[in-house]
């Protein structure tokens, strides 16, 4: 018995109700990866933007293409941790890789349209009645929204009872598989005076009040205590990492490409975006590295970017020969030095080959520098994290892309037009009979509500749900001007 997995990890909420017998050739986190493949909101990850606008170009990335990188990537530390680290070494001990690569495909399942601001529009409009928060928003998908099963079954498929007892099921995946995507242990406050000193008007990690009951069961089933504080599965902290590494990289080499930024152009960025950087860091490496106390500063930030950017600053042979020429005067030398990095560095932004090359081998130090924390009591709860030094780079890179192009005012406008545009379809389908703009099923559901804030989570659960198009859509049916059909089906 392989000590990272119990029989109990396999249970499912609604009990083990498949077409046909259990398959002895296909393990519950495999038929967990297919519900998930086939499932409506993994779909409508296509739609969702990752840094910039779908329509923008085929190129660029979008969720869904960032899910299967982070998922590709999970995996491969989990194979590389598989043989290489002692604690997984012996064949009994093994991470299943599937369950990583499960993980990283569903990570970003709950996220709203229009990116980070759509997260706060939808919490702007929770905020006093449960909030809203992607990862939150990931498992009540997962465990309740989408249409695979319910607790009635086999009987049949009434998602509610007599009296409005919620009878979903979502995909009716085992509680392991569950478990993968919990990032934060932590509930949600229904309301925002008991989020905290400087949370009130924050997004707040966790998960809804609502599914409470649920992760209690998901921590029985996984260790055997349903109270257990600072719950993380191995698998969730291996896809934790990978979707950080993903960031860092992928999103970096999209912004190559678009033409915003070159990789010199790094290293003149306005002041204040290398304080918010070191700033970010800091409060991470206090959070995540208790264990080994770490500051980082601004020229910490530039030697990283001078490490991974070396290629820029190397000297070609010409310029060796020239700064042994006597004939050529200081200045000119400074020159042609300048115009050779210039010359590597639009190199390294337009050649697609040579981007490729940068990120693979990024990619490939970061996984290299994976190690696991042994948790003596639990092994299901080893906790895989990054190198302190790998972190840091990781980091940088990240917050960089973050601070210098998603909250630069070009990417601002069109997230903040859709904050507005995700808050106008909410105060419309809230307030006077509203809920007739309602797709049917929805409707039925936020009928069957029993107070306010079920009410507005059935409103939250559709907006959320949205691709960025679709979006745009039904905002300018409910508004626009435009003469867009009133006949397009939802």
């Amino acid at each position: 018995m392989n000590p990272l997995y119990g029989p109990s990890d396999r249970k499912r909420e609604a009990g083990i109700i498949e077409h046909g017998e259990i398959e002895a050739h296909r393990s519950p986190w495999r038929r967990d990866y297919a519900r998930l493949i086939h499932s409506s909101a993994f779909r409508r990850l296509q739609g969702k933007t990752q840094v910039f606008p779908g329509h923008e170009s085929d190129f660029f990335r979008n969720r869904l293409t960032h899910s299967l990188e982070v998922a590709q990537i999970a995996k491969s530390i989990a194979i590389r941790l598989n043989a290489t680290h002692p604690l997984f070494k012996v064949k009994s001990q093994k991470i299943d890789p599937d369950l990583v690569e499960f993980a990283g495909m569903a990570h970003d399942l709950g996220h709203p349209p229009f990116g980070h601001n759509g997260e706060e529009a939808l919490d702007e409009c929770m905020r006093e009645h449960g909030g809203f928060e992607g990862n939150a928003q990931t498992l009540h998908i997962l465990a309740k929204l989408e249409k695979k099963s319910t607790l009635t079954q086999p009987d049949d498929f009434q998602p509610f009872q007599e009296g409005g007892i919620d009878c979903r099921a979502g995909l009716n995946l085992t509680y392991r598989s569950l478990a993968a995507i919990l990032k934060y242990d932590d509930v949600i406050p229904m309301t925002s005076d008991h989020r905290g000193p400087g949370k009130t008007k924050k997004v707040v990690k966790g998960y809804y009040d609502e599914e409470k009951e649920l992760v209690e069961r998901i921590k029985e089933a996984v260790v055997g205590d349903k109270s257990y504080q600072d719950f993380k599965t191995i698998e969730c902290s291996i896809m934790d990492i990978a979707d950080d590494i993903a960031y860092s990289t992928y999103d970096l080499e999209d912004i190559f490409k678009s033409g915003f930024l070159r990789p010199l152009d790094l290293f003149v960025l306005d002041k204040e975006i290398y304080e918010n950087v070191v700033k970010t860091i800091n409060e991470r490496l206090g959070k995540q590295y208790k264990d080994t106390p770490t500051t980082v500063t601004e020229k910490n930030v530039y030697q990283v970017l001078t490490y991974v950017f070396e290629e820029v600053f190397f000297v070609s042979k010409a310029g060796e020969r020239l700064v042994k020429r006597q004939d050529v005067t200081k200045e000119e030398k400074k020159m042609a030095f300048a115009t050779e990095a210039q010359s590597w560095s639009k190199l390294m932004a337009d050649d697609g080959y040579y981007r490729t090359d940068f990120t693979a081998a990024l990619i490939q130090l970061f996984l290299e520098g994976v190690e696991v924390l042994k948790d003596p009591n639990h092994p299901q709860l080893h906790k895989a994290r990054l190198t302190v030094d790998t972190f840091i780079a990781v980091e940088t890179l990240k917050n960089i892309t973050y601070q210098a192009i998603i909250r630069s005012p070009t990417l601002q406008v069109v997230e903040f037009r859709g904050k507005d545009i995700i808050k106008k379809i909410f105060k419309a389908i809230v307030t006077n009979d509203g809920d007739r703009l309602l797709p049917t099923d929805f409707r039925k559901i936020y009928q069957r509500a029993n107070n306010d804030s079920q009410k507005r989570r059935v409103v939250c659960d559709f907006i959320a749900g949205m691709t960025d198009r679709y979006a745009i859509e039904f905002y300018s049916r409910l508004f626009g001007a435009n003469g867009l059909t009133m006949h397009k089906p939802f």
